[in-house]
């Protein structure tokens, strides 16, 4: 099958294939490290490992650069509000970042380079704009004349009369142009600062990524993606001074995720709404939080309320009363020859759910579609392992286990160690209750069944012995 991707840049779905052989160069818009993440931001760095994952699955080899924003504006700004460096501040929520990566499962990119580490880069990339005539000076910064680049507003699909400011600094001068850029920002007294041809300064936002990106990847990359708030003026811009740089085209694929909205508001500080992944993983599980982000697609707007986590814990929920029950199989038959059976059409059922799941997949990354495939493929093999069936194929256990990793591997939805250690306190006292039975104590037995139901579980008694379940799944 092949493998569909919607391209900002030409509005459309298009074939991906890598430019060069098996190789993919991907990049994604890190973080600007001055708090902690919020959903917004997370929704990004889910959905885009989340691909990165589905295209080594297809067999690519994908190497993906997530830059770290670490020295800016608001770096600077809420340094001095809380009397530290803007380099320990960055520090300090880098590491705050990895810390909620790890929670929500999102894997390191292959390169995380930041700002303050690539000065070099970016000083000598805006010196061939310089050379080929694309900047100008004013008042020590230097900027990009987007008069100079014909092709400016491809991407956001806006002429030069329709553009504005959107550079993250107030306008101190007048600029040729509404839509110029800076480049390089002069120094300030007491803020950090580097050398370079026109005097003391820093790098403006927009060259970090294409100094970096093109550092990494080469001067034309396969996929660089990011939220949808950053089409103009960020990838614009980026567009313009690489292309502008090397005559050849930045990116040949463009992706951009939806807003998140916050109870049917768009999730903004002025709105005071702003919900950070800390919050989050403090109430839901992570599996919760990435079911709810792929519950719509990417490219759409996403509303973040209570019905939505509730609903993702549910389904949460109902991938471990099946892991439950696979277990349950899976223990009763190990060592009991007469329970196992060949069941070739439920072998042959996986491979259908497999191909549907990563076709889905492969349809511009419709992981709600997938989420509606692991859905049926939970109810059709939930019957399967039911205990009054009595025989099972072995193949067929394993090649559902085979379909969960594949799953897991690409969207990282399965329940961890929160459900083991859950289980093993459940699965005590439905040993103790089988005990009771079985030395005919029906009181204490009773008791023990209204302490697991008061813990949110049933037990079911079955030919095979006692299983028990979240309640519910019934």
């Amino acid at each position: 099958m092949e493998t569909q991707l919607f391209n900002t840049l030409t509005q459309k779905k298009e074939t991906f294939f890598p430019q060069e052989g098996d190789k993919v160069r991907f990049y994604v818009c890190g973080p600007t490290v001055y708090d902690l993440i919020h959903i917004g931001n997370a929704r990004v760095f889910v959905v885009f490992d989340s691909l990165r994952r589905f295209l080594e699955h297809r067999g690519w080899e994908v190497i993906m650069v997530q830059n770290f924003t670490d020295i800016d504006d608001k770096i600077i700004k809420r340094a001095e509000e809380l009397g530290e460096s803007p380099q320990e501040l960055a520090e300090r929520y880098i590491a705050e970042y990895w810390h909620d990566a790890e929670n929500l499962k999102i894997r390191k990119a292959t390169f995380h380079p930041r700002a303050t580490e690539h000065i070099e880069d970016i000083i000598a990339l805006i010196k061939i704009l310089e050379e080929k005539g694309y900047t100008y000076e004013k008042e020590g910064d230097v900027l990009f004349d987007v008069s100079r680049f014909p092709s400016y507003g491809k991407l956001s699909r806006k002429n030069l009369d329709e553009l504005v400011e959107g550079a993250r600094v107030e306008a101190r001068y007048e600029k040729k142009n509404p839509a110029d850029f800076v480049l390089w920002k002069k120094a300030k007294p007491g803020e950090p600062s580097w050398e370079s041809p026109w005097g003391e300064g820093r790098p403006g936002w927009h060259i970090e990524c294409s100094a970096m990106s093109m550092k990494y990847l080469g001067p034309t990359l396969d996929i660089h993606a990011g939220g949808i708030d950053l089409i103009f003026p960020h990838h614009e811009n980026e567009i313009a001074q690489s292309e502008a740089a090397t005559g050849k085209p930045f990116a040949r694929f463009f992706l951009h995720n939806g807003y998140v909205n916050i109870d049917q508001e768009k999730m903004s500080k002025s709105l005071g709404n702003i919900v950070t992944v800390r919050e989050l993983t403090q109430k839901y599980e992570p599996s919760v939080l990435r079911l709810a982000i792929f519950s719509a697609h990417y490219r759409s707007p996403i509303n973040l309320d209570e019905n939505l986590l509730q609903s993702s814990r549910q389904f949460e929920e109902r991938i471990k009363n099946f892991l439950r029950n696979i277990g349950f199989i899976e223990e009763k038959i190990k060592d009991n020859s007469a329970l196992l059976k060949e069941d070739k059409e439920e072998y042959h059922k996986i491979d259908e759910f497999s191909r549907s799941f990563q076709e889905a997949l492969a349809d511009d990354f419709n992981t709600p579609q997938a989420l509606g495939v692991l859905g049926e493929f939970l109810r059709f093999f939930n019957q399967y392992l039911s205990p009054r069936r009595g025989k099972w194929d072995l193949q067929v256990l394993e090649k559902i286990r085979d379909f969960l990793k594949m799953v897991e591997e690409i969207l990282g939805i399965l329940p961890g160690k929160e459900m083991e250690i859950s289980d093993e306190a459940i699965k005590k006292l439905v040993e103790e209750r089988e005990r009771a039975r079985r030395d005919k104590d029906w009181e204490r037995a009773d008791q023990l069944r209204e302490e697991i139901k008061s813990r949110g579980y049933v037990v079911e008694d079955t030919p095979l012995g006692p299983r028990f379940f979240k309640m519910e799944e019934q």
